[in-house]
């Protein structure tokens, strides 16, 4: 009897370290540092959307632009202000919906663009 007991906690042990660490993920760097000198372009923002897709709702694991989605955002935001080189005061919004086959996230930053300059 006593073993059974060993066994069950264990496996409730092991349970709640899986649940914990199937959720982890690290820091990601969504804007550089900016430069000592700069001048500010004014707000921009700006969009871009990656999905999990294929099979149902439990089993979404093809991923279809997903991992690039901030980066893409990023530049489409530097895209809006002409020689801007970063953005500064960066936001980060992520909305999601359901499709027909998976599911889509829409990241959406916002910020200030700069643009370096030499004093």
């Amino acid at each position: 009897m006593k073993k059974n007991k060993v066994y069950t906690w264990l496996l409730f042990l092991l349970a709640g370290v899986l649940a914990l660490t199937g959720c982890s993920s690290h820091l990601v760097t969504v804007s550089p540092t900016p430069p000592a000198h700069y001048e500010n372009l004014g707000p921009v923002s700006g969009t871009a959307t990656g999905s999990l897709g294929i099979l149902s709702t439990a089993y979404y694991f093809v991923p279809m632009g997903i991992n690039s989605r901030v980066e893409r955002a990023y530049q489409d935001a530097l895209s809006k202000a002409p020689g801007a080189t970063g953005l500064i005061n960066v936001t980060y919004q992520e909305d999601w919906y359901w499709w027909l086959i998976g599911t889509a996230r829409k990241v959406t930053l916002t910020g200030d663009a700069i643009k370096e300059v030499t004093p």
